[in-house]
């Protein structure tokens, strides 16, 4: 079905609607990687985000069933160049295509998105929206006015504390939109975790006698979660925490710092991060549009981007708290950081990981 893309800066794409045939309006961003686009789609991070990716060619692979990193697609939308009419992969189970339609999820194809992805790294990300309807400009006015993200993390969060049983260490986990393998790194290592809802109280959390608590990945503004943020202050020198993404940024809101939005964010499998403690430089997957802009005076910084030299990790040993900004689990990406979780561990156990 022939359809347009509508950028809030007034520019349109035209091209193909394939996956659900409807319309969307999300936030436009983009991402670097050349595989991944299945973990990427169910990763609930990107709620409320279309997703412009940059490799021209998407889903020569498929989709199968075992590498969702949620229970479904979570974006808004998704934009390619072209996609695969023949995937070809062993463990292929559908096409793209039919995966979005599935999910009841818009996609675009036939534009180019590495000049979309300069559009916006020029103007920074902006609301857009898909349709194959002719629109006034007050009619594409109020559909981005419509647009929020704000429960974004209310959403893909679970609605029930549930247990993955482990022998080891017990680990409550914030649930603010957690990935799959972030799960599966933590049970890897026989852990028992407890998974709460994202407005769990700490109370209620220290009814489970955990060693520690994990703040997952998630989608939004961490400064919009001030409740959230109560809670973290009220578990500091508790009991130890750790944290990814959302969760390093909700961690430096608790300890008196601030966070700010990039740009254009960093969303990729390519992004090169420096350990400072182990003064070695990994290769890292990322999702994320905000980043800590101010460092507790409790912590030290233990990771940098070297693309910007934003934050990418903090860490305080008298307080036992350590978090990173990327994604150590990958999935897509990299596995060179997946030592971060024997660091987490470490942590939770009061064993000292300063390898300086």
């Amino acid at each position: 079905m022939k359809g347009k893309l509508i950028l809030e800066n007034g520019m349109i794409f035209e091209g193909k609607i394939f996956g659900e045939l409807g319309e969307t309006v999300g936030e436009l961003v983009f991402n670097t990687g050349m595989t991944g686009y299945q973990e990427l789609l169910t990763d609930p991070s990107y709620h409320g985000q279309i997703v412009v990716m940059t490799y021209p060619m998407i889903g020569n692979y498929g989709i199968n069933l075992e590498d969702l990193e949620s229970d479904g697609v979570k974006v808004k939308g998704f934009i390619i160049k072209e996609d695969a009419k023949l995937p070809n992969n062993f463990r292929c189970e559908m096409t793209l295509d039919g995966f979005l339609r599935q999910h009841n999820v818009v996609a675009f194809k036939g534009v180019d998105t590495r000049y979309l992805t300069k559009v916006i790294r020029e103007e920074g990300a902006m609301k857009a929206l898909i349709t194959s309807k002719e629109l006034t400009q007050k009619e594409i006015r109020e559909l981005f006015d419509g647009f929020s993200n704000k429960d974004a993390v209310e959403i893909v969060s679970t609605k029930e504390t549930y247990e993955i049983p482990g022998n080891g260490l017990r680990i409550g986990v914030m649930d603010f939109g957690v990935k799959r393998n972030i799960l599966r790194n933590f049970e890897k290592r026989d852990c028992h975790m407890v998974v709460f809802p994202w407005n769990t109280s700490a109370e209620e959390m220290a009814k489970y006698n955990l060693d520690g608590i994990f703040l997952s990945n998630g989608p939004g503004d961490p400064a919009e979660l001030g409740n959230v943020i109560d809670e973290i202050k009220k578990l500091v020198g508790k009991m130890p925490i750790v944290g990814i993404c959302l969760g390093h940024q909700l961690l430096a809101w608790a300890l008196g710092g601030t966070t700010t939005k990039l740009k254009y964010g960093h969303r990729g499998c390519n992004h090169p991060v420096k350990d400072l403690d182990r003064n070695k430089i990994y290769i890292t997957s990322q999702n994320h549009g905000y980043v800590v802009d101010k460092v507790p005076e409790v912590m030290r910084v233990t990771h940098v981007n070297l693309n910007d030299n934003s934050i990418e990790g903090m860490k305080s040993d008298d307080l036992r708290i350590m978090c990173v900004q990327y994604h150590p689990e990958a999935w897509p990406g990299p596995s060179d950081s997946e030592y971060l979780f024997d660091d987490f561990l470490q942590v939770l156990k009061g064993e000292a990981t300063n390898v300086r």
